[in-house]
C-alpha cells in the first residue's frame, strides 16, 4: 500500500529543520494535476528546495507539449511558496535553472522575512478541491470574479463568460470536444490507466481519480469497465454519456474562465500553473467551486473554436475553467512526501 499524504498542514513553521522541510513538501503535494497524475519529485536541502518533473507520470497522447504537465508543477511550486511566505519567509525562484538536470523546473531559496504573507492562501491549500459535481448555476459575484482576476499577473489573460447563450455555446463545444476525445482510443487508453474503480484502487495507487470522484452515475457508473475501457465494444456509450456529463457540468456553472499567454513556452505554462493554484486557493476561501476541462484545448478544431468564442484569437489557451456553487467534496488521494521527496538538513 501507498503511503498517502494527509490533507492537513502545520499551521505555524515548525521549530526542528527537517519538520519543516516535510511541512513544505506536504504543501507542494497537495496542488491539483490533470488526472491527479502528481507528476513531481522534490528534493529539499537546508534552505533550498528544487522542484522537477517526474517523466513516468507524462501523458504523451494528450499532453504532447508537456503544457498540463508544467501547469500541474506549477501549481505544486505555488503552494510551496505560500507555505514559506505564511512561515515567514522570503522565496527567490530561479525557473528552469541552466546547468541543471533536464528535469529540474525550478529551483528555490529562502530566506527569513519580517512577517508572515499569504496565510489566507495557505489555510486554504488543505480545503481546496477540484469540484466534477454539476453546480446550482448562481452566478459569480462581480466583487469576486475582480479579486479572482486580480491574482491573474500581467503576462497572462483571463477571459470570462457569464451569460446563459455563452455558457450554452461553451456547453456543447465541450461535449463534441469529450466525445471525440474518448472515442480515440489512443487517448482514451491513457485516460483509462489514471482511472480507479474505487477507494480501495486509488488507496493502494496512491494516484488517479475514483469513479465517485469523477461523478460518474446511471449505467456509466454501474458499467464503467466496459463503458470507458477503449478495448470495449461499449466504449460509444460511454462517449455519450461523458460527453453528455461534460455538458450539464458546464450549463450548470456560474461562468466559465479561460487562461491565455502571449506565447508558449515552458517557463508561462509554469506561471500560468502558480496563477491558476492562487486563483483556485482564493477560489476555495470564497467557497467557489472550480474545475479545469481540458478536452476542448486537446484537439486543434476545438481550441481554436474555443479561442473564438472567448475573443482571444492570436493569444496560446492554456486552461478552460468552470465556476459555480456546490458542495465541498471529499479530497482525492496523494502520495506521502516519503515516496516523492528527498531531505537533507545541511
Amino acid at each position: 500500500m501507498t503511503a498517502l499524504q494527509p490533507w492537513s498542514l502545520p499551521p505555524d513553521p515548525p521549530a526542528d529543520p527537517l519538520e519543516l522541510a516535510r511541512a513544505l513538501a506536504g504543501a507542494a503535494v497537495l496542488a491539483p494535476s490533470q488526472w491527479n497524475t502528481q507528476p513531481w519529485r522534490l528534493e529539499l536541502n537546508g534552505s533550498s528546495a528544487r522542484l522537477l518533473a517526474d517523466p513516468s507520470r507524462a501523458m504523451p497522447i494528450n499532453d504532447p507539449e508537456r503544457r498540463g504537465m508544467m501547469m500541474s508543477l506549477g501549481a505544486a511550486l505555488e503552494n510551496l511558496l505560500v507555505a514559506l511566505r505564511s512561515y515567514g519567509f522570503r522565496p527567490t525562484v530561479n525557473y528552469l535553472p541552466t546547468g541543471e538536470k533536464v528535469s529540474v523546473v525550478a529551483s528555490v531559496t529562502w530566506s527569513r522575512a519580517e512577517g508572515r504573507r499569504d496565510r489566507e492562501l495557505f489555510a486554504a491549500i488543505t480545503e481546496r478541491r477540484t469540484n466534477r459535481d454539476n453546480y446550482d448555476g448562481r452566478g459569480i459575484f462581480m466583487q469576486n470574479r475582480a479579486a479572482l482576476s486580480a491574482l491573474v499577473p500581467d503576462d497572462l489573460r483571463l477571459y470570462w463568460i457569464d451569460d446563459r447563450d455563452g455558457l450554452r455555446a461553451t456547453a456543447d463545444l465541450a461535449h463534441d470536444a469529450i466525445h471525440d476525445a474518448i472515442l480515440d482510443r489512443r487517448s482514451q487508453t491513457e485516460c483509462y490507466a489514471w482511472m480507479r474503480g474505487g477507494d480501495d484502487e486509488a488507496r493502494a495507487s496512491g494516484d488517479g481519480i475514483t469513479l465517485d470522484e469523477l461523478s460518474i452515475s446511471g449505467p456509466a457508473r454501474w458499467m464503467a469497465g466496459h463503458y470507458f475501457n477503449p478495448r470495449s465494444r461499449m466504449l460509444g456509450l460511454g462517449a455519450g454519456s461523458a460527453a453528455k456529463q461534460g455538458r450539464e457540468q458546464i450549463r450548470s456553472a456560474g461562468a466559465v474562465a479561460l487562461f491565455t499567454a502571449p506565447r508558449a513556452g515552458e517557463t508561462s505554462w509554469l506561471v500560468a500553473g502558480q496563477a491558476y493554484e492562487r486563483l483556485a486557493l482564493r477560489a476555495t476561501g470564497l467557497g467557489i467551486a472550480h474545475q479545469p476541462i481540458q478536452a476542448p484545448l486537446q484537439r486543434a478544431p476545438y481550441r481554436t473554436d474555443l479561442v473564438r468564442q472567448f475573443g482571444a484569437v492570436g493569444e496560446e489557451p492554456l486552461m478552460l475553467l468552470r465556476l459555480g456553487h456546490a458542495h465541498r467534496p471529499k479530497p482525492t488521494v496523494r502520495r506521502n512526501v516519503s515516496v516523492v521527496a528527498t531531505f537533507r538538513t545541511s
